[in-house]
């Protein structure tokens, strides 16, 4: 699919115009039956590092506030540990075996979906701009390389047909000003390596999820004012509004008043036994030839303090977003949905990053907070939620699940909205991938455990009520026998579903 350029961005405006007028009549849509939808997607987050999932260190009082507001999963799972196709696989609302987006390629719509006409399978974005919404992007919702289309101000891999409006933004990253610290000088890569900025509190207004936030702002503004003169943002129009906040994902760059609130030698690095990965599957060992980045434990502990000091920088760009929300009136007639691509490791099994089956690579904080469902706010769903179920939620709480693609491959989560003890869930495990096209490797949280099948016929399997942190992989052990064989049948099922929109 082509960019979004000018000359793209004007077309899509003039067409919106007479879309606008069939779509109002055809649905009549209203702002009281259609919320708006908010969705705020945070790059290389671990669920680990917010304080309403337990962290005791890092500051998040917004994100902890929507929790408290609204409802948290917290067994969530991306579907693949990368950017690219995590985000592929969400905004599709399938899975990375039936997109054919495995890794960090292009746009989806650039990539062959088997047996499908991407055409007639809109994104989320799509699905509700054909439904009568609004639809527009603020920065990184499909995969954008970071730091370079950032820097360049590039859209990246965007599906332009899932907007009405799309807005890149620009900032300096690695070129930011500022005191510069290369964490890990013996990698080149600084999209993968550690490098830190303090970005003096000044100057921090360059940022790119400063800039966001702004942009958001500005949007929600010109909705609740009527001062849009194009009518992109007529009063009565339901709003989807994805929003990309970047950070944290490397360089970690942020105000240097965060930088400085988090004390390197305060922040403790995991405990890590000696020959932890020994009994690892050798798929799983991809980060093992980064152990630690090649960091030394001062610079290790002070990559994790910057990288809580741009979770806490995030942070305060979603505080913002909610307050505009609250000024102009729209909290009540809003759906705010947040997450992240995907987990991170900060120093597990003396790996960091992502591209891994372990835990917290793979879990992805989930809150959403919704009109309607305001008697379970601040409650819990511990029921296995994936990032595909997105879409189908996202259909039923815009009033348009009966017009959803029948090909979805989520569960809408407005059941355990409305219950969220719900023991009548109808999924058991989170089910997530990794590899190519050559080798898919496969995994599965259910309950205690977590499961993982490699190509090469290699099981990897933990108990996390007994080892939390995954250090004794026990697919080998005679007394998990019976857990293994049952797991191996679930997963099994898993790999079919997965790739039962392909048949």
């Amino acid at each position: 699919m082509p960019q979004l350029n000018k000359r793209h961005m004007c077309y899509h405006t003039y067409r919106f115009s007479f879309v606008l007028i069939i779509a109002n009549i055809a649905f009549g849509l209203t702002a009281t039956e259609h919320p708006n939808i908010l969705f705020i997607v945070a790059d290389d987050l671990t669920a680990d590092a917010l304080g309403t999932y337990g962290n005791e260190v890092c500051q998040t009082p917004n994100i902890d506030r929507l929790a408290r507001e609204g409802v948290q999963f917290d067994r969530a799972y991306c579907q693949y540990p990368v950017c690219g196709a995590s985000r592929a696989s969400f905004m599709s609302g399938l899975y990375p075996e039936t997109t054919g987006f495995l890794g960090n390629i292009k746009a989806l719509g650039s990539y062959k979906v088997v047996n499908l006409d991407f055409a007639e399978h809109p994104s989320i974005g799509g699905f509700l701009r054909r439904n009568g919404y609004v639809s527009a992007r603020v920065s990184k919702i499909y995969h954008m390389g970071v730091p370079g289309g950032i820097e360049a101000g590039e859209p990246g891999g965007d599906e332009p047909d899932s907007w009405d409006r799309a807005y890149d933004v620009w900032s300096p990253e690695t070129s930011s000003p500022g005191v510069f610290s290369n964490l890990s000088p013996k990698l080149s890569h600084w999209g993968s390596g550690f490098v830190k900025i303090a970005v003096p509190d000044e100057l921090a207004s360059t940022q790119a999820d400063e800039v966001t936030a702004t942009q958001v702002i500005g949007i929600l503004e010109n909705r609740a004012l009527h001062r849009n003169k194009t009518n992109f943002l007529k009063a009565g129009e339901p709003l989807f509004l994805a929003v990309g906040l970047i950070r944290p994902h490397v360089p970690l760059v942020a105000p240097e008043r965060l930088m400085n609130l988090y004390n390197s030698d305060n922040v403790k690095l995991p405990e890590v036994p000696k020959g932890d990965l020994e009994d690892v599957p050798v798929p799983n060992r991809m980060k093992a030839n980064f152990t630690n980045h090649k960091m030394t434990a001062a610079q290790a502990q002070e990559a994790k303090a910057a990288y809580y000091a741009c979770v806490t920088y995030m942070d305060e760009q979603v505080g913002r977003i909610l307050d505009a929300l609250d000024r102009l009136e729209m909290t009540d007639n809003t759906v705010v949905v947040f997450i992240s691509d995907h987990g991170w490791l900060l120093g597990e099994h003396d790996s960091w990053q992502k591209s891994n089956l372990f835990d917290p690579a793979c879990r992805v904080p989930l809150i959403v907070r919704a009109p309607g469902f305001e008697k379970n706010a601040g409650k819990t769903v511990m029921a296995a939620a994936e990032l595909i179920d997105l879409y189908p939620t996202f259909a039923d709480l815009a009033g348009l699940g009966d017009e959803a693609p029948s090909i979805l491959q989520g569960h809408s989560l407005v059941p355990l909205l409305e219950k969220p003890n719900r023991k009548d869930w109808v999924r058991g495990s989170s089910y997530t991938v990794l590899g190519n096209k050559k080798a898919v490797h496969n995994s599965i949280r259910s309950g205690q455990y977590r499961y993982s099948l490699y190509k090469g016929g290699e099981e990897e399997l933990y108990d996390h009520q007994n080892d939390p942190d995954e250090f004794t992989n026990q697919a080998n052990n005679p007394e998990y026998g019976p857990v293994i064989g049952n797991l191996r049948g679930m997963i099994q099922n898993r790999i079919s579903d997965a790739a039962s929109a392909r048949d």
